[in-house]
């Protein structure tokens, strides 16, 4: 698949030069991209010269607004006016504060530090004839402190905070005389810093400074009157950028050598239907984000045709001149992307009924193909927290997390030159129209100190790991397994219950038909005949729905089959000695089929639901679980069960899935004592005879760690597991008492809510197993820091969150937790055997090449194989779940079209994995296993019995057709039928 993505990547980027729009192919790109293969999470290293950096802007960091000369800057202005809460008139107080920026800096281990000039501390007035030696010194001593650790500066010139004598007295940039200034500043900046610079940014994200800051007013200068000025002071930022630009080509470059760009920010948007259309105005809205001024730069020095199209005369024209004088003036992309504009300061009419969408990967990709494949420098990225959150920031972190990925991805698999990436920011500030209500830093800075003492956030250690490792590098546990299952292996599948018709649907019919063969052939029921009455019992083969339904768990090549009995269905009344017969000989049936078909049925007694409670009528009150009785009458049910289908049952789950999070513990306790009740009757009344196992199986969904290296979210993670599994687990399979650090945790919270054992149900339910069985479907993160948008449990003190890099269908897929739950299993309850009792994902029905189901059973028995082979798991079997969308909507190996039945592309793929027991390692010697007798459905020693025979009577074309009862004695032998 990769050596495919290659070839296609590489005659990509062989083609000629990039013709306008040439990036509407991207949307169909990643839409024929292997699913979910390519967004699976990629391991992998950037290039050896990648560029790691960190990044801040002046106005939000700096303080010091008028200290040592420094003029007034716009936004000084700005958040003094209107109804502004806040200012940055401290910030993160950087400007006194060199040491502890350069300590963050050399702690991350970054090799660039991007941040900009305020150009009013050097210009206080904006212009030469105000220079502040102060102030430039600032800068002098901070270029100079990075070089002494090794780190290169990535300079701003002009980061949104105008020296606001320029705006008072000019118009700010909307006044084309304003081009020259900037030119001046600029030439300043090069002869002051310009030997030690060689990454300059000469304004960044003139999109926010012209729609937003001359159009709806949000940002500084605050100016919202003219809906055309927005264009205009984006035509001047361009010509003051292109004039920069050459000035520092003629003078400067010889000897500096140095690279010059303007940074631009940009939304993904991606399309609310799958048509040409949507697609076209995906890329118009790119075309008036980005393309407004990357188009002039990179491809023609003209705006965007869409952008002229639709603006008409609003959009001031370039001449001729003017074109040749702007086009070409990058030396690189510069590109911002995240919070910085994404779902903030888009304007709806700027969507065209589009959707916006955070990824950096498709956006890399867009860039790469509409301007010809340049270097692509990420000068901002990342995400914010709340103001309230300290020094934990995992939602920051996993969004770090992604668009690093992200841009790995774009590097490695599309064949995009992505030379850099900048976190941002390096510290928390003024964060702009959201004032001190977010923070985006890497390090927390406590603004209520006198020096803004700065520590370092969780992604601050994730960031410095990352640079460290210069990627994600590809570990042995993250490498797929090859190995094959001992040959005894259950290999099963699961579902919630069968499909239950106690009707035979053999011999029922007593019509008499006729075969009309002169004309369509069609069978006629003859109206006023009847077959005489068939003295004869109902037999198991008579049943078409179990013939049906062994047949499809055949197909699969499991040798096991896990379904739920329906215990109010079995004894409706709750009396075992007045049971449903008709329904119990159903069951007998099944799972005699079952054998004779070589699958081994494991049967559980009661499954947990959320929509019934699946108690018989006398004891589905409201105190259902509660009632002392209901472990004593569930014991009964389950003699009931082992009595009548035990002959054919040799494995028993008693309960399924108990431990659910809306049980009570009171609920849970009954539970207990009832599995308990019902391993001890088969384990005194019946094992002896037929040999079977009991146990029940635990729901077991992993718990990771948010921050792996933090023991603060380590401690949660293991309170979560105590709390869902440990619950129901270490009473049966450890101490016969709840969880030490379950007990102690609900003493500290003054609960009384958690029963106590007294010795004789401790001795009871201690034990009670033969196996461990679990259902295991997704992980989640914990994490103690609480944020919003994800969801809290005060009662646990814990956070639930994901990583936003795995794969979501709805519940994350996360194939490595499934190793870790088993491996969690071995280390609390040793050489017990375990079994994965059910495992599979969600999908949509109608796609019957579910490509997901195929990549999550593969990669989650792979992750079973490990536990296995390299960490000694004691496993037994493993069951995917779940046989049919009909019985379990959205998880079945098989669909369903009105009456068909589809065999999708996962059923295949798991029955090769079966046959070859796992994953053989190629050309390696093949495995020996004894060979299993073939089944044959139906096949029994025939004796004397009837059977059915047929009469045919031929008279005027019609023949007549009558079904007799034949007897006759057969040689002892085995037929199939």
């Amino acid at each position: 698949m990769s050596v495919l993505l290659a070839l296609f990547t590489f005659l990509a980027f062989t083609s000629a030069d990039a013709k306008p729009n040439a990036g509407l192919k991207t949307w169909g790109r990643f839409s024929k991209l292997p699913y979910p293969g390519d967004k699976a999470f990629l391991y992998d290293t950037f290039p050896k010269d990648f560029i790691w950096a960190v990044g801040t802007a002046a106005y939000q960091v700096e303080g010091a607004f008028e200290k040592d000369g420094k003029g007034l800057s716009i936004w000084d202005t700005f958040t003094r006016g209107g109804n502004r809460m806040a200012t940055g008139d401290v910030g993160s107080d950087s400007y006194h504060n060199i040491h502890a920026d350069i300590r963050a800096i050399r702690q991350l281990g970054v090799s660039h530090y991007r941040f900009s000039l305020s150009w009013s501390r050097i210009f206080p007035n904006g212009t030469r004839g105000s220079y502040n030696e102060i102030g430039t010194n600032y800068y002098r001593t901070l270029i100079k402190r990075l070089k002494e650790i090794r780190v290169q500066p990535v300079v701003t010139l002009y980061h949104w905070d105008l020296p606001d004598h320029l705006q008072q007295t000019l118009g700010g940039w909307s006044n084309p005389g304003i081009v020259g200034i900037f030119k001046d500043y600029a030439d300043f900046c090069f002869q002051t810093f310009g030997d030690d610079v060689k990454y300059w940014i000469t304004i960044d994200n003139p999109f926010v400074v012209a729609r937003h800051g001359y159009g709806t007013g949000v940002v500084a200068p605050g100016i919202k009157n003219d809906p055309d000025l927005p264009f205009r002071v984006g035509h001047n930022l361009l010509k003051a950028h292109a004039a920069v630009w050459h000035l520092y080509d003629r003078h400067y470059r010889p000897r500096q050598q140095g690279k010059l760009s303007m940074a631009l920010a940009s939304h993904w948007i991606k399309p609310s239907r799958t048509r040409l259309e949507s697609l076209r105005e995906c890329q118009c809205s790119l075309d008036h984000v980005l393309g407004w001024f990357a188009r002039p730069l990179f491809t023609d020095g003209d705006y965007p045709t869409c952008m002229k199209t639709r603006l008409g005369s609003r959009l001031p024209s370039f001449t001729q001149e003017e074109r040749e004088q702007v086009r070409g003036t990058a030396d690189f992309f510069a590109l911002s992307h995240g919070a910085a504009l994404s779902f903030q300061l888009i304007n709806d009419s700027l969507k065209f009924r589009q959707q916006e969408d955070l990824d950096l990967r498709m956006l890399l990709y867009w860039v790469n193909a509409e301007y010809n494949k340049p270097p692509i420098f990420v000068v901002q990225s990342g995400w914010y927290v709340l103001g309230n959150t300290k020094t934990e920031d995992p939602k920051h972190m996993y969004y770090l997390k992604r668009f690093i990925a992200e841009a790995l991805k774009s590097i490695v698999i599309d064949g995009v030159n992505v030379i850099g990436y900048t976190a941002w920011s390096l510290i928390d500030g003024f964060e702009w129209h959201r004032e001190y209500g977010i923070r985006r830093g890497l390090y927390y800075v406590d603004f209520n100190t006198p020096d803004m003492k700065r520590e370092p956030k969780t992604s601050a250690t994730f960031y410095r790991n990352v640079i460290q490792r210069n990627g994600f590098p590809e570990l042995p546990e993250n490498r797929p397994a090859q190995g094959i299952f001992p040959c005894d292996f259950a290999w099963g599948v699961s579902a919630n219950s069968i499909q239950v018709e106690t009707t035979p649907s053999q011999f029922a019919d007593p019509s008499v038909y006729l075969w009309n063969i002169s004309n369509n052939g069609e069978l006629m029921r003859l109206e006023g005949f009847s077959a005489p009455p068939l003295r004869r019992t109902a037999h198991c083969a008579d049943y078409a729905t179990i013939r049906q339904q062994v047949n499809e768990i055949r197909q699969v090549g499991v040798n096991h089959f896990h379904f739920s009995l329906n215990w109010s269905a079995l004894v409706p009344t709750g009396d075992v000695a007045h049971p449903n017969t008709t329904l119990l000989g159903y069951y007998r049936c099944f799972t005699r089929q079952l054998l004779q078909a070589n699958v081994t049925p494991v049967v559980t007694l009661w499954h947990h639901t959320l929509q019934r409670s699946s108690l018989p009528a006398s004891l589905d009150t409201a105190n259902k679980w509660l009632n002392r009785e209901t472990p004593e009458a569930f014991a009964d049910y389950a003699r009931l069960c082992y009595r009548e289908l035990g002959a054919h049952v040799k494995m028993w789950i008693t309960l399924n899935e108990p431990n659910d999070e809306i049980v009570s513990y009171q609920e849970g306790h009954q539970m207990l004592r009832a599995h308990a009740l019902a391993w001890h009757a088969y384990d005194d009344e019946f094992r002896h005879a037929q040999g079977g196992q009991v146990s029940l199986a635990l729901h077991m969904d992993w718990v990771e760690p948010a921050f792996s290296f933090s023991r603060e979210d380590v401690e949660p993670a293991k309170r979560v597991l105590d709390f869902r599994v440990g619950w129901f687990a270490e009473p049966i399979f450890g101490s016969g008492d709840y969880p030490l650090g379950m007990r102690s945790w609900l003493r500290q919270l003054n609960s009384l809510d958690l029963p106590v054992f007294n010795e004789e149900d401790r001795q009871l339910v201690k034990g009670t197993y033969d196996f461990f069985a679990i259902s295991h479907f997704s992980t989640k993160l914990v994490t103690h820091a609480k944020e919003d948008s994800y969801t809290y449990i005060a009662m646990l003190e814990v956070q639930h969150m994901i990583d936003t890099t795995w794969i979501m269908s709805p519940r994350p897929v996360v194939p490595w937790g499934l190793r870790k739950a088993l491996n969690w299993v071995k280390e609390h309850y040793c050489d017990v055997p375990v079994y994965v009792m059910a495992n599979g994902v969600q999908e949509d029905p109608a796609r019957f090449k579910d490509s997901l189901r195929v990549y999550y059973l593969y990669n989650y028995i792979n992750e079973a194989l490990k536990a296995y082979t390299l960490d000694g798991v004691n496993l037994k079997g493993y069951f995917a779940y779940a046989l049919s969308d009909q019985r379990d909507p959205g998880f079945g190996l098989y669909g369903h079209v009105h009456e068909e039945v589809i065999i999708k592309a996962s059923l295949s793929n798991y029955r090769n994995i079966i046959q070859h027991n796992g994953f053989p390692i190629e050309g390696g010697v093949p495995q020996q296993c004894p060979s299993m007798p073939q089944p044959c459905l139906g096949c029994h020693e025939l004796v004397k019995r009837p059977v059915v025979g047929f009469l045919t009577l031929v008279g005027s074309g019609v023949l007549i057709t009558l079904g007799l009862i034949i007897y006759y004695t057969a040689k002892r032998h085995k037929e199939c039928y």
